[in-house]
């Protein structure tokens, strides 16, 4: 099976106040074309940094990263330029994601407009893109102050899609939103996958969620991945004593 993204060895560590903090520990896993794998696992334990350091937000320490068999673990400039083509992300607060002195349908443009599509095509494309989110066409001249964290949520997603990646990153997308509104948000990110064959990395403390979504399931902790099966293996016949502590807290929290 093809591999999407593939990362080999990752390790990344901050300067504390007295020492060195290792948040990634040699981390290795693939992803496969067409699949929606979920990373779960406790604030804290080095999931958004991983996304970030895919995304190149931040530089590695030691380690590779392939996409589509190139390695991008040291892109600058242009190259890096040129992934953002291939590769997108959705972050936990929507509206800290946009600018806030510009509508959200000039946001959505901006991505188009730096990959060289015209500013014509790229408002036709982000209408198209708020449309299959959900929003109407007015939402293009509306301010994120101005609509619900749910429909700025779904902005984000027309913006994340609207150059049609191969990659998509969720990054802890729902956290922020009532259980109404995230099982609508999860049913819109399965759709828009299937619609365009996109493949994605979804990330998420909640193991519910993950089973709702994802083909495959890795457990992170302390910045090391610990399991690796089906959701349902997971949930059911957990290995590992940290992962049956999730699911015991997940039944704890349903009954």
């Amino acid at each position: 099976m093809n591999s999407v993204l593939e990362v080999k060895s990752l390790n990344k560590s901050y300067i504390g106040r007295r020492n060195y903090i290792h948040i990634i520990k040699d981390v290795s896993f693939q992803i496969h074309k067409g699949e929606c794998l979920g990373l779960i696992g406790e604030s804290g334990c080095g999931k958004s940094t991983i996304a970030k350091v895919i995304t190149r937000l931040e530089a590695v320490d030691s380690g590779e990263i392939f996409l589509d068999g190139k390695d991008i673990t040291h892109l600058e400039g242009k190259a890096l330029r040129e992934m953002y083509k291939e590769v997108q992300m959705i972050f936990q607060a929507p509206v800290e994601s946009f600018n806030p002195r510009i509508k959200l349908g000039d946001g959505i443009m901006e991505s188009m407009i730096n990959q060289g599509i015209s500013r014509l095509e790229a408002k036709k494309r982000a209408n198209e893109c708020l449309e299959m989110c959900g929003l109407e066409e007015g939402f293009f001249d509306k301010y994120p102050h101005q609509v619900s964290g749910g429909e700025c949520q779904r902005a984000s997603i027309a913006r994340a899609i609207a150059i049609k990646p191969k990659l998509l990153i969720c990054d802890e997308i729902t956290s922020a939103l009532d259980v109404v509104i995230q099982a609508e948000i999860l049913k819109l990110i399965e759709k828009l996958k299937n619609e365009m064959n996109m493949t994605c990395l979804f990330i998420s403390h909640d193991i519910a969620l993950v089973q709702e979504i994802c083909n495959r399931v890795i457990v992170m902790e302390q910045g090391k991945l610990i399991e690796e099966g089906t959701p349902n293996e997971i949930i059911m016949n957990p290995q590992q004593e940290y992962t049956k502590k999730m699911i015991e807290a997940l039944l704890y929290n349903r009954y």
